[in-house]
């Protein structure tokens, strides 16, 4: 809550700061005026209301390689996401544009898997729990300079997690506005209730239910991202940007209550390096093809030292149907091979210093397709000149290992 007022504190300070600097400037400028005719221009740079966005998405998925039971068993789960965003903006005497966003998210979701980690208990990551992020962001975008820069700080909880995550940005703009260059940097700071499986800890150990925590062990885990990105208008139809996103993850890195099954029938819970360097690089192209259609491609190469290696590729074709109703269909594809330390069910030797049956991080392909539909009408949606648009999208999902997803969102902007 500090870095939140702290956030706070220095936005306002930069407005205000900004305003007094610009009354002395017209005082020192105007001794024999009157005080009436002194224009601070306070009144020119009210703050704006820019947009609301509201976002409302459920996700269903099921499959048969849950970590939770070692690699097998029921991976039925459901989330209910929402999603509150506010943005408004100042002026400050440069003409630089101050920009404040508030977001509030909240996830509601149901495991079937996590009622296995303590059937007699409700522990922290059981059958059900929710999900709350806020966030607030700050930047300030000079259009002389051609440069924007900013600052975020999220918060995150859930039961048996907190998180607190900080980032800076920093955009240039070219001045002929056809490249523009940008770095981000952010680092997340999480600590985890260590909950084990009923069976595999300790008659003294907590169960991590409700009212039973006292003396359960806390771990961090930190993570250190930064990313490097260069758009370039290549001409009036094609514009293509360059990216790459390396990050670092220290701590607890492995899930206390994922289950681990032996050859020789013997059970524990996961073990994973306590560090993990990651490397995505990926290219992004957009294509204006005519007023009515927008050809967006993305290719993702991935690489860490946990012996991953990926690939995923992404297309999407927005085209208007009508001048305020449009299309777009889209399709995802990934591959990816397992870390070095997986294996399915019951086929880790005891010699291993590390193991997991976690099937995120196993080797398999996937497929995303779906469609959204965005309305958009000039005089507002209903009638209701502020209700600026209205976008639907679903989603299907579905992995060479069995595992099926459906997702389906709407998306309410207000501007």
């Amino acid at each position: 809550m500090k870095k939140v007022l702290v956030t706070i504190g220095l936005y306002c300070s930069l407005l205000h700061g900004a305003n007094a600097q610009e009354f002395l400037f017209y005082s020192r400028g105007a001794k024999n005026a009157s005080v009436s005719k002194i224009d601070t221009g306070f009144s020119k740079r009210k703050i704006k209301f820019e947009e609301i966005n509201l976002v409302s998405g459920y996700y269903l998925q099921d499959g048969n390689n849950s970590a939770i039971t070692g690699g097998i068993g029921t991976e039925k789960l459901t989330d209910w996401a929402n999603s509150f965003e506010i943005s408004v903006s100042k002026l400050d005497r440069f003409n630089r544009t101050h920009r404040l966003t508030a977001d509030f998210n909240i996830d509601y979701y149901t495991s079937a898997s996590s009622d296995k980690i303590d059937p007699l208990t409700i522990s922290s990551a059981s059958r059900k729990d929710t999900h709350i992020y806020p966030s607030l962001s700050w930047s300030v975008k000079d259009d002389a300079a051609g440069v924007t820069q900013g600052l975020s700080y999220a918060f995150s909880t859930e039961y048996d997690y907190v998180s607190h995550g900080i980032n800076a940005n920093l955009t240039k703009l070219s001045k002929s506005k056809n490249t523009e260059f940008s770095i981000k940097g952010g680092a997340f700071f999480d600590t985890y209730m260590c909950i084990l499986p009923a069976e595999l800890r300790s008659f003294t150990y907590p169960s991590g239910a409700e009212r039973d925590t006292k003396g359960i062990d806390y771990k961090p885990r930190n993570s250190y991202n930064l990313s490097f990105s260069l758009s370039q208008v290549i001409n009036q139809r094609l514009q293509v940007m360059a990216m790459i996103e390396p990050s670092f993850q220290e701590g607890l890195l492995s899930t206390p209550f994922h289950r681990v099954y032996f050859t020789n029938g013997n059970e524990t819970v996961e073990k994973l390096p306590g560090t993990r360097f990651k490397l995505p690089i990926g290219l992004r192209f957009s294509y204006f093809a005519g007023d009515q259609t927008v050809i967006r491609l993305f290719y993702r190469a991935y690489l860490d030292d946990w012996g991953m290696k990926a690939h995923t590729a992404n297309v999407e074709v927005p085209f208007k149907l009508t001048p305020f109703f449009s299309l777009s269909p889209f399709y995802r594809f990934n591959v990816q091979s397992a870390v070095d330390y997986f294996k399915p069910y019951a086929k880790h030797d005891t010699k291993d210093a590390f193991y997991t049956s976690d099937y995120d991080i196993s080797g398999f392909t996937s497929h995303f397709l779906g469609m959204g539909i965005r309305l958009a009408t000039p005089g507002g949606i209903l009638g209701i000149t502020n209700f600026n648009s209205l976008e639907i999208r679903y989603g299907y999902y579905s992995r060479s290992t069995g595992m099926v997803g459906h997702s389906i969102s709407a998306h309410i902007k207000i501007k």
